[in-house]
């Protein structure tokens, strides 16, 4: 705690902040006229986190003072409302507290004679530019995107929900990372139960080591363990104006400094099947698309499956079906070519990660040609199966999530790896192990992952299918909340 004995305030700041040991941590002495005679003030700051035009207003304003501080100023709180001409300021005792909001990008300033420091918040954090996120586009809207810094999430929240119950209330979790959390919701629409039941996961993490890698990290600490569950428990949008439609629907958005998305909560397996390009569009497009996402999705997950069974079994194939089949001898085992396409669509997924925007249009060419076709010449594979795991992956990118489209891979294998084995009761039992692996996952939220299925909610399930038009939708009850888009 910080005491009215400046010198030594000052010290353990120093000390603190290790001012002198880092380069970047800076502290800047000051003396000043005051009516009682001259006093000395300190200020600590972080190069290149603070405005230098504000930072550089500070001092003029202590060193043009002369003899303009009374005595009557008894504490730190009537200094900075008399004097600190900005308009986020703050006191506080707690050297933890000061020393985390120095590092955080503030301005700290310590008076000679009062036991309290002043805060000021001044922060001007590198940021790029607001743009439309690479993975998140839309075919009408605004071009704009989350960045990395949660003030300006924040802003671009407020900027489209103009009211006054839009409350955002932040919390800090790491002992070392320190990371800012905003839990963002309409106090009139959303969950009270949801609300607290957040609230006490956020206040159970803030004694963690550290949150290094974003939401990914919050959801370790916090949603309970399940390792083997691939499906996602949470998500995610870059855009600005669905986490702002999300939010008037009455869910809860979560914001965390320095990552540059939304986490949309509750999440259901049936919110996925939702995109903001539904609604820029007319209904019965918006309706169209949808369905079809629905589609590609289930095709995504059996497809080679059963076309896999109708190969191998080619007296159960009905007669209109007879084209999928192929009487040239197949080089490779068809199941082993199915794996084999597998794992080098999910490396040219990593390879693509790390190309850089200027070759990627070479990579692909050589990714999707060279390869497939070289392969095929050389007798390893068949076109049929290739052609089928490109559809199959074209499938995978209809709807936004990448984890959603890594967990319908892992089914999709899983139930391969039964067909091949234990025939169609292979199939069937990877069916159900994927649904019941879609019953039992338990998310962060606490909601049941079938809603608004189970618990069935006719009206909400409704709008999860059809691309409703704006005006009727606002005229339906409270339970469609839960149908975010």
């Amino acid at each position: 705690m910080l005491s009215a004995d400046f010198a030594r305030n000052r010290d353990l700041l120093l000390e603190r902040l290790r001012v002198g040991h880092s380069f970047d941590v800076l502290s800047r002495s000051i003396r000043f006229d005051a009516s009682s005679g001259e006093k000395e003030a300190q200020l600590f700051f972080v190069d290149g986190m603070v405005s230098e035009d504000s930072l550089g207003g500070i001092l003029s304003l202590l060193f043009s003072m002369k003899a303009a501080v009374p005595d009557t100023m008894a504490d730190a709180r009537s200094f900075a409302d008399r004097v600190v001409p900005y308009g986020e300021t703050d006191v506080t005792n707690d050297e933890g507290f000061l020393v985390t909001f120095v590092l955080s990008g503030g301005v700290g300033l310590l008076v000679e004679g009062f036991a309290e420091a002043i805060l000021i918040d001044v922060r001007s954090f590198p940021a790029r530019n607001v743009k439309e996120p690479e993975n998140d586009r839309v075919l009408r809207g605004p071009r704009e995107g989350f960045v990395e810094s949660l003030i300006t999430n924040t802003a671009l929240l407020r900027r489209r929900l103009r009211d006054p119950n839009l409350t955002i209330e932040r919390f800090q979790c790491g002992q070392r990372t320190r990371t800012d959390i905003c839990l963002c919701y309409l106090c009139d629409k959303a969950d009270a139960k949801l609300l607290n039941r957040l609230r006490e996961k956020l206040r159970g993490i803030a004694d963690v080591p550290a949150l290094s890698m974003g939401f990914e990290s919050l959801l370790e600490y916090t949603a309970p363990k399940q390792w083997w569950n691939p499906f996602p428990r949470a998500r995610y949008t870059e855009r600005p104006d669905s986490a702002a439609a999300n939010l008037a629907e009455g869910q809860v958005v979560l914001l965390m400094d320095n990552y540059p998305a939304a986490m949309l909560l509750p999440t259901g397996i049936f919110d996925f099947m939702q995109d903001a390009n539904d609604f820029y569009l007319p209904p019965v497009t918006g309706t169209y698309l949808r369905w079809l996402r629905f589609l590609a999705s289930v095709l995504a997950c059996v497809l080679t499956p059963l076309w896999f069974m109708l190969i191998q079994n080619p007296e159960t194939m009905p007669g209109a079906l007879q084209f999928l089949h192929f009487s040239d001898p197949i080089p490779m085992p068809l199941l082993l070519q199915f794996l084999l396409i597998e794992i080098v669509m999910g490396t040219l997924k990593l390879a693509s990660l790390n190309t850089p925007s200027t070759l990627s249009n070479s990579f692909a060419v050589i990714g999707a040609l060279v390869l497939g076709e070289f392969a095929v010449r050389i007798g390893l594979m068949v076109p049929e199966a290739l052609l089928l795991m490109a559809f199959v992956t074209i499938s995978n990118f209809s709807q936004p999530s990448f984890e959603l489209g890594y967990a319908l891979s892992f089914s999709r294998v899983l139930m391969l790896l039964g067909a091949a084995f234990l025939g169609w009761w292979g199939i069937l039992g990877g069916g159900v192990l994927t649904l019941l692996a879609i019953t039992f996952t338990r998310t962060l939220s606490g909601n049941n992952y079938w809603y608004p299925l189970i618990p069935c909610n006719p009206r909400a399930l409704l709008s999860i299918f059809f691309r409703r038009p704006v005006r009727e939708a606002q005229h339906q009850d409270k339970g469609r909340k839960r149908g975010g888009r």
